[in-house]
């Protein structure tokens, strides 16, 4: 093979595998990524993004089998395991194929580059959600964990394994805790997300009224552009380790919507449109995450350069974009 460094990236469909693939391919990487079988450029929309010559593999992190070939044949200086059942609230509907996909999918990452007769650095999604209600804010790496979903209790099992791997085997595993991060690639199931399509609509006339649960939840949210620089930077460092990425500011869901409200084509109150519904209650609810990434900013030299409005305005700004296409 050339001398070209080659990266692979598992969830290359999400919000996050799209903007790191684009990352890596601008910075001269040979790309490759995994999705799932029912998932092609013609079905998911962030990989109409990508460039041509971004390799597409069909698979799943189920299936060891598979995974072992995969790393055997792409030989990647570098894996990034961004896939996982993502969606707090579904965790609890589906919490078994939650934890096989965003727990045991990990082992079978790490363990066919530990048994690969080449060396991979690793890098793990890892979440704030793995804080629950932390008893200290902002959130740390040394920072005690209390998940509170079956996907932060999944996560929070893939995050302890690459330690393991990285204390048992000499890997280079590496975990980056990111805190929430959102953009116009980001899943319409996601708060950030349906709210932005409701500002739009509702300005639009197309909608009456937009029904949400807590809305004195509090998240730390940055832009997922930002944060896949942060997961290259992790990567490059010269010893692998895991850190905090996030913006260390504290957004209430009623700043949010005062963000999407508040943009120049919606220009419109939210108390007149937004109702809150039980069922959006999540039955263990976290409250308030903010993280602390100084150790990511004083080792890599990683900050974030997007506003939390700029993200949301620019997610307003594609909402009415898709609404001009129809």
């Amino acid at each position: 093979m050339s001398d070209q460094k080659r990266a692979f990236i598992t969830g290359l469909g999400g919000q996050d595998g799209s903007y790191l693939a684009e990352y890596l391919h601008s910075l001269g990487y040979k790309v490759y990524g995994l999705v799932r079988y029912s998932t092609t450029r013609g079905t998911s929309d962030n990989l109409k993004y990508l460039p041509d010559d971004i390799e597409i593999i069909e698979g799943d992190l189920t299936d060891q089998m598979a995974i072992n070939r995969i790393i055997r044949t792409v030989k990647p200086h570098e894996v990034y395991n961004l896939a996982a059942q993502s969606h707090v609230g579904k965790s609890f509907e589906y919490p078994q194929f939650t934890a096989d996909v965003t727990a045991m999918g990990v082992i079978h990452l790490l363990e066919a580059i530990k048994e690969a007769p080449f060396h991979s650095k690793f890098y793990q999604a890892s979440t704030s959600e793995l804080f629950g209600n932390a008893e200290e804010s902002p959130q740390e790496e040394s920072t005690p964990f209390h998940p509170r979903s079956p996907y932060a209790v999944s996560k929070l099992f893939a995050h302890q394994m690459v330690r393991v791997y990285r204390e048992s085997y000499n890997m280079f595993a590496c975990s980056g805790i990111l805190f929430n991060h959102e953009s116009p690639r980001r899943g319409d199931n996601f708060v950030t997300q349906k709210v932005c399509k409701a500002a739009v609509n509702i300005a639009l006339g197309n909608q009456d009224s937009l029904e949400l649960g807590n809305l004195d939840a509090r998240r730390d949210w940055g832009h997922a552009k930002d944060y896949v620089r942060g997961m290259h930077a992790i990567l490059q460092h010269h010893v692998p380790d895991d850190y905090v990425l996030a913006t260390g500011k504290s957004y209430s869901i009623r700043d949010l919507l005062d963000a999407a409200f508040s943009h120049p084509r919606v220009k419109l109150n939210p108390d007149d449109y937004v109702r809150v519904n039980p069922k959006f209650f999540r039955p263990a609810e976290v409250h308030t995450l903010r993280g602390d990434a100084s150790k990511a900013a004083n080792a890599l030299g990683w900050k974030p350069r997007i506003t939390f409005e700029q993200m949301i305005h620019e997610m307003i700004d594609a909402q009415f974009a898709k609404q001009e296409l129809k």
